[in-house]
């Protein structure tokens, strides 16, 4: 073998054994989100909103709220109650959904 071919075979060897030896991202602890929509500001793309506590995570508050996708921002209106997934430390809303009207437990 040529010195060239020797040189390329062991950059390739080198290139495999660093890219297998880098380790996957952990997992990051998820959790689901539900609260009110106070407001839509398509400007910053963002939510206000009336949290309800996630256990683990936050408790209770209104806040602003950065969305993953913020084409649900054309669909959402003061007063929408959603559901999101959020995860250890992001405080961006992802996967975020309309849900139903809170249940008015047999009241």
């Amino acid at each position: 073998m040529s010195r060239v071919t020797l040189w390329i075979a062991a950059a390739v060897v080198c290139l495999t054994m660093t890219a297998c030896s880098k380790q996957a991202p952990i997992e990051q602890k998820s959790y689901t989100f539900r609260g009110k929509v106070e407001a839509v500001d398509t400007q910053s793309k963002s939510l206000k909103i009336n949290g309800e506590k996630v256990e683990g995570w936050m408790d209770a508050m209104t806040m602003d709220y950065k969305v993953d996708d913020p084409s649900i921002l054309d669909t959402l209106k003061p007063g929408d109650q959603i559901t999101a997934t959020v995860y250890d430390g992001d405080e961006k809303l992802h996967k975020v959904q309309i849900a139903g009207p809170p249940a008015n437990n047999g009241r």
